[in-house]
Protein backbone atom coordinates (compact mmCIF):
# COMPACT_ATOMS: atom_id res chain seq x y z
CA UNK A 1 0.00 0.00 0.00
CA UNK A 2 1.23 3.58 -0.86
CA UNK A 3 1.29 6.61 1.13
CA UNK A 4 -1.58 8.68 1.22
CA UNK A 5 0.34 12.41 2.25
CA UNK A 6 0.65 14.63 -0.02
CA UNK A 7 2.73 17.52 1.42
CA UNK A 8 5.15 15.25 3.56
CA UNK A 9 7.79 16.86 6.30
CA UNK A 10 10.27 15.62 8.53
CA UNK A 11 11.19 17.64 11.76
CA UNK A 12 11.75 16.92 15.37
CA UNK A 13 8.22 17.48 17.64
CA UNK A 14 7.82 20.13 20.06
CA UNK A 15 6.09 17.75 21.82
CA UNK A 16 8.70 14.64 22.47
CA UNK A 17 11.67 15.79 20.87
CA UNK A 18 11.47 13.22 18.54
CA UNK A 19 12.05 12.72 14.71
CA UNK A 20 8.20 12.11 13.16
CA UNK A 21 7.02 12.96 9.69
CA UNK A 22 3.98 14.87 9.33
CA UNK A 23 1.33 16.08 6.79
CA UNK A 24 1.61 20.01 6.30
CA UNK A 25 -1.57 21.49 5.21
CA UNK A 26 -0.64 23.96 2.19
CA UNK A 27 -4.01 26.22 2.88
CA UNK A 28 -2.72 27.06 6.56
CA UNK A 29 1.19 26.90 5.50
CA UNK A 30 1.65 27.59 1.45
CA UNK A 31 5.41 27.66 2.09
CA UNK A 32 6.42 25.77 5.32
CA UNK A 33 9.99 27.13 4.68
CA UNK A 34 9.01 30.54 5.27
CA UNK A 35 6.94 30.16 7.88
CA UNK A 36 9.65 27.90 9.81
CA UNK A 37 12.33 30.81 8.97
CA UNK A 38 9.95 33.29 10.48
CA UNK A 39 9.00 31.77 13.57
CA UNK A 40 6.03 30.66 12.91
CA UNK A 41 4.58 27.54 15.26
CA UNK A 42 3.46 25.18 12.71
CA UNK A 43 1.30 22.30 12.84
CA UNK A 44 0.51 18.92 10.73
CA UNK A 45 -0.56 16.03 11.50
CA UNK A 46 1.50 12.80 12.50
CA UNK A 47 2.27 10.72 9.72
CA UNK A 48 2.83 7.07 10.90
CA UNK A 49 5.19 4.68 8.68
CA UNK A 50 8.33 6.16 6.79
CA UNK A 51 7.73 8.03 3.74
CA UNK A 52 7.08 5.28 1.40
CA UNK A 53 4.09 3.60 3.17
CA UNK A 54 3.20 6.69 5.43
CA UNK A 55 -0.47 7.48 6.06
CA UNK A 56 -1.60 10.91 8.06
CA UNK A 57 -3.35 10.36 11.38
CA UNK A 58 -5.91 12.84 13.06
CA UNK A 59 -3.03 13.47 15.80
CA UNK A 60 -1.37 17.23 15.71
CA UNK A 61 1.89 17.81 16.60
CA UNK A 62 4.14 20.92 16.33
CA UNK A 63 7.78 21.41 14.04
CA UNK A 64 10.31 21.94 17.22
CA UNK A 65 13.00 21.45 14.10
CA UNK A 66 12.53 21.41 10.56
CA UNK A 67 14.30 18.35 8.71
CA UNK A 68 15.27 17.07 6.04
CA UNK A 69 12.18 15.54 3.87
CA UNK A 70 14.57 12.01 3.86
CA UNK A 71 16.98 10.56 6.23
CA UNK A 72 20.20 10.07 5.65
CA UNK A 73 19.66 5.82 6.53
CA UNK A 74 17.04 6.01 4.04
CA UNK A 75 19.54 7.41 1.38
CA UNK A 76 21.40 5.01 -1.11
CA UNK A 77 23.01 7.63 -3.52
CA UNK A 78 22.64 10.79 -5.02
CA UNK A 79 22.30 11.06 -8.79
CA UNK A 80 22.94 14.28 -10.03
CA UNK A 81 22.18 16.04 -13.64
CA UNK A 82 24.82 18.72 -14.88
CA UNK A 83 23.63 20.92 -18.33
CA UNK A 84 20.10 19.71 -18.11
CA UNK A 85 18.71 23.12 -18.81
CA UNK A 86 18.37 24.54 -22.42
CA UNK A 87 18.73 28.06 -20.99
CA UNK A 88 21.94 27.34 -18.65
CA UNK A 89 23.45 25.62 -21.71
CA UNK A 90 22.93 28.71 -23.71
CA UNK A 91 24.73 30.70 -20.66
CA UNK A 92 27.69 28.51 -20.88
CA UNK A 93 28.41 28.53 -24.53
CA UNK A 94 27.95 24.70 -24.74
CA UNK A 95 25.81 22.51 -27.04
CA UNK A 96 22.66 20.91 -26.08
CA UNK A 97 24.37 17.63 -24.88
CA UNK A 98 22.98 14.21 -27.29
CA UNK A 99 22.82 12.47 -23.58
CA UNK A 100 22.46 13.72 -20.17
CA UNK A 101 25.53 14.49 -17.89
CA UNK A 102 25.55 12.74 -14.97
CA UNK A 103 27.65 12.55 -11.63
CA UNK A 104 26.54 11.52 -8.43
CA UNK A 105 26.87 12.65 -4.57
CA UNK A 106 27.40 10.30 -1.72
CA UNK A 107 24.59 10.06 0.70
CA UNK A 108 27.13 12.17 3.25
CA UNK A 109 26.18 15.49 1.11
CA UNK A 110 22.64 15.09 2.23
CA UNK A 111 21.57 18.48 4.42
CA UNK A 112 18.26 19.87 5.70
CA UNK A 113 16.49 23.21 5.69
CA UNK A 114 16.81 26.08 8.00
CA UNK A 115 17.79 25.92 10.67
CA UNK A 116 20.33 23.44 8.76
CA UNK A 117 23.69 25.79 7.13
CA UNK A 118 25.49 25.20 4.26
CA UNK A 119 28.48 24.22 5.89
CA UNK A 120 31.84 25.43 3.39
CA UNK A 121 34.90 23.30 4.34
CA UNK A 122 38.49 25.01 3.96
CA UNK A 123 39.24 23.78 0.38
CA UNK A 124 36.33 25.68 -0.67
CA UNK A 125 36.68 29.21 1.40
CA UNK A 126 38.91 30.33 -2.10
CA UNK A 127 36.02 32.53 -3.50
CA UNK A 128 34.32 29.41 -5.27
CA UNK A 129 31.94 28.16 -3.32
CA UNK A 130 28.36 28.42 -5.28
CA UNK A 131 25.15 27.61 -5.66
CA UNK A 132 22.20 25.66 -8.18
CA UNK A 133 18.71 25.52 -7.57
CA UNK A 134 17.27 21.96 -8.24
CA UNK A 135 14.08 20.19 -8.76
CA UNK A 136 14.82 17.14 -7.30
CA UNK A 137 12.94 13.85 -6.59
CA UNK A 138 12.89 11.01 -4.26
CA UNK A 139 12.26 7.39 -5.78
CA UNK A 140 9.62 5.09 -4.52
CA UNK A 141 10.67 1.78 -5.61
CA UNK A 142 13.35 -0.01 -6.64
CA UNK A 143 14.10 -0.43 -10.62
CA UNK A 144 16.06 -1.68 -13.27
CA UNK A 145 15.79 -1.14 -16.81
CA UNK A 146 12.98 1.17 -16.43
CA UNK A 147 11.13 1.92 -19.70
CA UNK A 148 10.15 5.87 -19.94
CA UNK A 149 6.65 4.70 -20.13
CA UNK A 150 6.80 3.75 -16.60
CA UNK A 151 9.13 6.43 -15.02
CA UNK A 152 6.86 8.04 -13.71
CA UNK A 153 5.45 5.26 -11.54
CA UNK A 154 8.66 5.24 -9.87
CA UNK A 155 8.62 9.00 -8.23
CA UNK A 156 7.70 9.25 -4.82
CA UNK A 157 7.89 13.23 -4.83
CA UNK A 158 9.45 16.46 -5.14
CA UNK A 159 11.41 18.89 -3.04
CA UNK A 160 13.95 22.15 -3.50
CA UNK A 161 17.56 21.27 -3.52
CA UNK A 162 20.85 23.24 -3.89
CA UNK A 163 23.59 21.34 -5.81
CA UNK A 164 26.36 23.53 -3.73
CA UNK A 165 29.45 23.18 -5.68
CA UNK A 166 33.22 24.16 -5.00
CA UNK A 167 34.41 25.77 -8.13
CA UNK A 168 38.04 25.76 -8.01
CA UNK A 169 38.03 21.90 -7.66
CA UNK A 170 35.12 21.50 -10.42
CA UNK A 171 37.73 22.60 -12.87
CA UNK A 172 40.73 20.95 -12.01
CA UNK A 173 38.78 17.68 -12.96
CA UNK A 174 37.02 16.16 -15.50
CA UNK A 175 35.03 14.24 -12.50
CA UNK A 176 32.44 16.12 -10.15
CA UNK A 177 31.51 14.19 -7.81
CA UNK A 178 34.74 15.76 -5.46
CA UNK A 179 33.78 19.26 -5.83
CA UNK A 180 30.39 18.83 -5.32
CA UNK A 181 29.98 16.05 -2.71
CA UNK A 182 31.70 17.88 0.19
CA UNK A 183 29.31 17.24 3.27
CA UNK A 184 26.11 18.74 3.30
CA UNK A 185 26.20 20.23 -0.02
CA UNK A 186 22.94 18.82 -0.68
CA UNK A 187 20.23 20.81 0.61
CA UNK A 188 17.12 19.08 0.63
CA UNK A 189 13.61 20.53 1.27
CA UNK A 190 11.49 21.76 2.71
CA UNK A 191 8.80 19.65 1.83
CA UNK A 192 8.02 16.36 -0.16
CA UNK A 193 5.68 17.33 -2.48
CA UNK A 194 3.16 14.36 -4.03
CA UNK A 195 2.95 13.83 -7.79
CA UNK A 196 -0.66 14.29 -7.59
CA UNK A 197 -0.25 17.36 -5.83
CA UNK A 198 2.45 18.52 -8.03
CA UNK A 199 0.05 17.40 -11.46
CA UNK A 200 2.83 18.40 -14.26
CA UNK A 201 6.49 18.48 -12.27
CA UNK A 202 7.56 19.97 -16.15
CA UNK A 203 6.01 23.51 -16.12
CA UNK A 204 7.14 24.75 -12.33
CA UNK A 205 9.03 28.14 -11.77
CA UNK A 206 11.92 27.99 -10.05
CA UNK A 207 14.62 30.12 -8.73
CA UNK A 208 17.44 31.04 -6.63
CA UNK A 209 17.53 34.27 -4.33
CA UNK A 210 20.71 34.97 -2.70
CA UNK A 211 20.72 37.87 0.20
CA UNK A 212 17.00 39.04 -1.45
CA UNK A 213 18.66 39.48 -4.77
CA UNK A 214 17.20 36.72 -7.59
CA UNK A 215 19.96 35.06 -8.92
CA UNK A 216 18.23 32.57 -11.31
CA UNK A 217 14.47 32.45 -12.49
CA UNK A 218 13.97 29.64 -15.12
CA UNK A 219 11.38 27.22 -15.39
CA UNK A 220 11.23 22.83 -15.35
CA UNK A 221 10.09 23.39 -19.27
CA UNK A 222 13.21 24.33 -19.98
CA UNK A 223 14.85 20.57 -19.06
CA UNK A 224 16.63 18.96 -22.14
CA UNK A 225 16.18 15.54 -20.70
CA UNK A 226 12.75 15.91 -18.65
CA UNK A 227 12.20 13.40 -15.68
CA UNK A 228 10.94 10.36 -17.27
CA UNK A 229 14.06 9.94 -19.72
CA UNK A 230 16.11 11.00 -17.07
CA UNK A 231 15.29 8.03 -14.88
CA UNK A 232 14.91 5.48 -18.42
CA UNK A 233 18.83 6.37 -18.72
CA UNK A 234 19.94 6.13 -15.47
CA UNK A 235 18.36 2.72 -14.90
CA UNK A 236 19.49 1.43 -17.87
CA UNK A 237 21.70 -1.67 -16.41
CA UNK A 238 22.01 -0.20 -13.42
CA UNK A 239 19.47 -0.70 -10.41
CA UNK A 240 18.11 2.50 -9.13
CA UNK A 241 17.36 1.41 -5.41
CA UNK A 242 14.31 3.01 -3.66
CA UNK A 243 15.12 6.10 -1.57
CA UNK A 244 18.10 7.43 -4.68
CA UNK A 245 17.30 11.04 -4.84
CA UNK A 246 17.58 12.55 -8.25
CA UNK A 247 18.53 16.60 -8.83
CA UNK A 248 17.65 17.48 -12.21
CA UNK A 249 19.84 20.04 -13.01
CA UNK A 250 19.99 24.24 -13.29
CA UNK A 251 19.16 27.15 -14.94
CA UNK A 252 21.16 29.73 -15.96
CA UNK A 253 22.63 32.29 -13.31
CA UNK A 254 25.39 30.19 -11.34
CA UNK A 255 27.39 32.41 -9.88
CA UNK A 256 30.08 31.08 -11.61
CA UNK A 257 28.97 32.65 -14.83
CA UNK A 258 27.57 36.25 -13.41
CA UNK A 259 29.33 38.97 -14.00
CA UNK A 260 30.08 39.99 -11.14
CA UNK A 261 30.72 36.74 -10.00
CA UNK A 262 28.57 35.47 -7.08
CA UNK A 263 30.33 33.72 -4.02
CA UNK A 264 28.70 31.97 -1.18
CA UNK A 265 30.36 33.88 1.95
CA UNK A 266 29.90 33.21 5.93
CA UNK A 267 26.65 34.66 7.34
CA UNK A 268 25.44 34.53 3.10
CA UNK A 269 21.32 33.99 3.07
CA UNK A 270 20.58 31.19 0.16
CA UNK A 271 17.06 30.46 -0.90
CA UNK A 272 15.61 28.06 -3.36
CA UNK A 273 11.98 28.41 -4.69
CA UNK A 274 10.12 26.31 -6.36
CA UNK A 275 6.46 26.98 -7.63
CA UNK A 276 4.10 24.26 -5.98
CA UNK A 277 6.87 23.33 -3.07
CA UNK A 278 7.87 26.49 -0.93
CA UNK A 279 11.64 27.65 -0.29
CA UNK A 280 14.26 26.12 0.67
CA UNK A 281 16.05 28.17 3.10
CA UNK A 282 20.25 28.32 4.49
CA UNK A 283 22.60 30.72 5.75
CA UNK A 284 26.08 29.68 4.92
CA UNK A 285 29.06 28.74 7.49
CA UNK A 286 32.54 29.14 6.63
CA UNK A 287 34.17 25.76 8.97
Amino acid sequence: MGPNWAHLVRFISEEDGQIHLGEVDPSKYPDVGIAIFNGERVAVKLVKGSIFDGTVTDTTVHIARLLAPIGIEEVPIIRCMGLNYRDHAKEANMPIPDVPVVFIKPRTALNGPHPAKINVPKIAQDGSSDYEAELSIILSKTGRDIPESEAMEYVLGYTCSNDVSARTQQFKNSQWSFSKGLDGSCPLGPVLVSPSAIGNPHNLQIKAIHNGTVVQDSNTREMIFDIAKTIAFLSQGTTLEKGTIIMTGTGPGIGAMRNPKVVLKHGDDMRVEIEKIGTLINEVYYE
